[in-house]
């Protein structure tokens, strides 16, 4: 809760602003004839996919009189068809053609959700080339996916001046905010976002439904978890083309115990003292694979009767209408929590250092004791209770998750404000 009220101190007043504009969906004469939207890093994590429909689904909802066209990095492996089927006048532009066509016409960049700056080079083209407004919403900051965590708090010079020259910048928690007040960042508008997957609308109900049915799961009967390694073992994708690295390897085998145990200990103690069964999932590729040898294949005999491994990978909407069917989540993931607390469904966070800040978004939407850090001693001890009070008490944990919606619904709105401002001055 002190989070949220140093963030809204921090802020300048909204309240102003929001009263000056009439309605969001109003101001057609003055709304710009299109945007670009920057976004779509990669198809292999459900998280990276979800940024994307849900900035579209908060435009579309604010600002409906503003045409949008996507600049995406990737929308392989079926998530071109998924965004086409739910945004169907929204442009994907790919060639270099449509990209300079976007140049010329539209009036205004957006820099979507991400790890990081993930498309800093392009938006120093967009700056350079047309000399156009852009805005940078839902980042972690420096946001360094590295070996060394120490390294994260490094920031870039391109990033630095890019940040501050932007209309605003929007970050997706806490200690990426301070951070970059830290190197230097004096952007007129800086402020806390929800990352952009909270608003996240995407179904495919029928495969959902069909998933549980064959596999005896009843809804709202049921908890999902999910397993993570240090380091994405990206090597593992064929499509990923990358290179094995050993010495991340060497890392996850050290930890994988270490991380993934809790959770082993908190799906037995909710099978054997609750009827809850659980639901191993997958967030990426690579941790189908997982999920069956640290979580599955580990567990007694007894517990395993109740727990389902899901054995392929699965797009955004299906895992969402999956979601929406369950009692919660828990796991060592951060986007699939963040597309149940943005639909109302509990979600408990596990964190280590290598997944940068971006966790501690939970502590600033006022859901800190569902943030279990598991590079402390005293946080591991906390994770089974937290997930057995889950499966206990589903109603209690709905409403908990109810309110954390709340805040992030008003800070979209108040967001989404933010950013119509910008498009008319």
């Amino acid at each position: 809760m002190q989070n949220r009220r140093d963030f809204l101190k921090q802020a300048p007043s909204l309240v102003g602003l929001l009263m000056s504009i009439p309605s969001l969906a109003q101001s057609n004469s003055v709304a710009p004839k299109s945007i670009i939207l920057r976004s779509s890093w990669q198809t292999v994590n459900i998280g990276d996919i979800g940024h994307t429909p849900g900035v579209l689904t908060l435009l579309e909802k604010y600002l409906p009189d503003v045409s949008v066209r996507l600049w995406p990095s990737s929308v392989d492996n079926g998530v071109e068809a998924l965004l086409k089927r739910r945004f169907p006048k929204v442009p994907i532009i790919t060639s270099p053609d449509e990209i300079a066509t976007a140049f010329k016409e539209c009036s205004f960049l957006l820099h979507g959700s991400g790890p990081s700056l993930v498309a800093r080079k392009d938006v120093e083209r967009w700056r350079n080339e047309t000399g156009k407004p852009y805005g940078i919403y839902g980042i972690t900051f420096p946001g360094v996916y590295s070996d060394d965590p120490k390294a994260a708090a490094k920031a870039s010079p391109l990033d630095v001046e890019l940040l501050t020259n932007a209309r605003f910048v929007f970050f997706r928690d806490s200690v990426s905010l301070e951070l970059a007040k830290a190197n230097g960042v004096s952007c007129p508008v800086m402020e806390f976002a929800p990352d952009g997957a909270f608003a996240v609308d995407l179904r495919n109900d029928a495969a959902a439904t069909t998933f549980l049915k064959e596999n005896d799961l009843e809804e709202g009967q049921f908890l999902c978890v999910i397993p993570r390694q240090r380091f994405t073992p990206y090597w593992e994708i064929p499509s990923k083309k990358t290179p094995f690295d050993g010495k991340r390897q060497a890392r996850n085998q050290a930890m994988i115990e270490h991380d993934n145990a809790p959770l082993r200990e908190a799906i037995i103690a909710v099978v054997r003292q609750t009827s809850m069964k659980i639901l191993i999932v997958p967030e990426d590729e690579t941790q189908v694979k997982t999920g069956k040898e640290i979580l599955y294949n580990k567990l007694p005999d007894d517990v395993k009767k109740k727990v389902v491994w899901r054995d392929r990978y699965w797009l955004t909407d299906e895992a969402v209408s999956t979601y929406l069917r369950s009692a919660g989540l828990f796991g060592l993931e951060m986007h699939s929590p963040i597309m149940c607390i943005g639909n109302g469904i509990p979600a408990i966070v596990c964190r280590f250092a290598e997944q940068t800040s971006k966790g501690f978004m939970w502590r600033d939407i006022g859901l800190g004791d569902w943030l279990f850090d598991v590079d402390k001693e005293q946080d591991l001890a906390g994770i089974v209770p937290a997930v057995l009070a889950m499966a206990k008490d589903p109603k209690a944990a709905k409403a908990r998750a109810q309110k954390g919606k709340k805040f992030v619904n008003q800070r979209q709105r108040e967001t989404m404000a933010v950013l119509r401002k910008a498009l008319v001055v």
